[in-house]
């Protein structure tokens, strides 16, 4: 039993280790063929219910580094009960190069049931650019996420990820920001690999190309995780995908304000992971076996158990600095110290809710 745990535990330490080499020595950026060049883009959101954060992420629009006959923007609200039909209307007013979607009642799941696979797939109808951005309605976007972006394609590159900081507002939404870091930590080296990854719903750019060739969203299966789903149609038509963390690149969201909110956001994409290789399942079910591995060795021999925990929690600490140092972020070292403790909590309660016989609540809908 004492070897078994210590096995479990080594493989956790030796993944945290090759992570680090890969991050240190065989960090991928992708530069830019866009110099003189400034392509059409067209930027697509999918609002509801988003009247509180709307106006931060149209702020930083207005703010975007590109010239404005080049964007379009395109605007979606999805049968809110709020006012962000009104603010977006009157944003759209002000700028002549935006346009504003009200999804009626039979547009509603014409394209999928899930609302905003739907309220993308009718913008994208609408879409002119050579290149198309996604961010969500929470968000706020860097001032050069547009050349960024852009510059980051290459042949063959049909989809850019970029990277999204969690803005902390409080303690939960510290752990959630180190939480997000995790995870798009291992996107990132993934991605670099070659690796089947995901795409990232609220910072991601699509080619008009590789858009239009995998038939984008209006012909999604239905999915709870819209994202991971468009990148697997995009890869299946043989292009690849690029993972920009840099500082042009880098979105900010906002935390979930509840942990019930959370754990629904969990349950969602829980559903994802569900359909991804068994090579992911594995990896992922590992990071849950090292808690169970450390917490048996604790018990059987504390001075051995406590001692591998620290290393673990300082090779992971190093890591996600490390990614957030390229995204141009610096993490809080009281939150990786203590992280842990949270990650196990959440991630027990997430299995245990994804496999709770109840439904998927999002954007005020129920989901089966």
């Amino acid at each position: 039993m004492l070897w078994f745990c210590i096995g479990i535990v080594g493989l956790i330490l030796i993944q945290f280790v090759v992570l680090l080499f890969r991050v240190n020595f065989f960090w991928k950026t992708h530069q830019g063929k866009l110099s003189t060049e400034v392509p059409q883009v067209s930027i697509l959101v999918a609002a509801r219910n988003e009247e509180k954060d709307l106006p931060d992420l149209l702020r930083s629009f207005e703010q975007l580094d590109y010239p404005a006959d080049r964007i379009q923007f395109l605007f979606a609200d999805d049968q809110s009960t709020d006012r962000t039909a009104e603010i977006l209307v009157d944003w759209c007013t002000k700028h002549a190069n935006a346009s504003f979607l009200n999804i009626t009642s039979s547009q509603n799941a014409l394209f999928n049931e899930n609302g905003k696979a739907n309220a993308l797939a009718l913008l994208g109808e609408k879409a002119n650019g050579d290149y198309y951005f996604f961010t969500d309605a929470d968000c706020e976007v860097n001032p050069v996420w547009i050349r960024e972006g852009v510059g980051a394609f290459a042949e063959n590159v049909g989809l850019v990820i970029g990277i999204t900081r969690v803005k902390a507002l409080s303690l939960m939404g510290g752990f959630q920001e180190i939480d997000w870091w995790l995870t798009l930590g291992f996107v990132k080296v993934a991605t670099d690999l070659g690796i089947q990854t995901t795409g990232l719903g609220n910072n991601m750019v699509i080619s008009k190309a590789a858009y239009e060739q995998s038939g984008g969203f209006k012909d999604l299966p239905f999915c709870l995780t819209e994202d991971l789903e468009i990148s697997r149609a995009i890869q299946r038509e043989g292009f690849s995908i690029a993972h920009q963390v840099s500082p042009g690149m880098l979105a900010f969201t906002k935390p979930e304000i509840s942990f019930s909110k959370l754990l629904n956001q969990r349950k969602r994409w829980m559903s994802g992971v569900m359909t991804l290789p068994i090579y992911w399942k594995l990896i992922l079910g590992l990071q849950f076996g090292y808690f169970v591995g450390i917490i048996a060795l604790i018990a059987i021999n504390p001075l051995v158990g406590m001692s591998l925990a620290l290393i673990k929690i300082l090779l992971q600490g190093i890591f996600l600095v490390g990614i957030a140092n390229k995204a141009g972020v610096k993490i809080n070292w009281l939150y990786l110290l203590v992280f842990d403790f949270y990650n196990f909590n959440t991630t027990v309660l997430t299995i245990l809710y994804y496999f709770w016989p109840s439904k998927t609540k999002w954007k005020s809908r129920i989901y089966p």
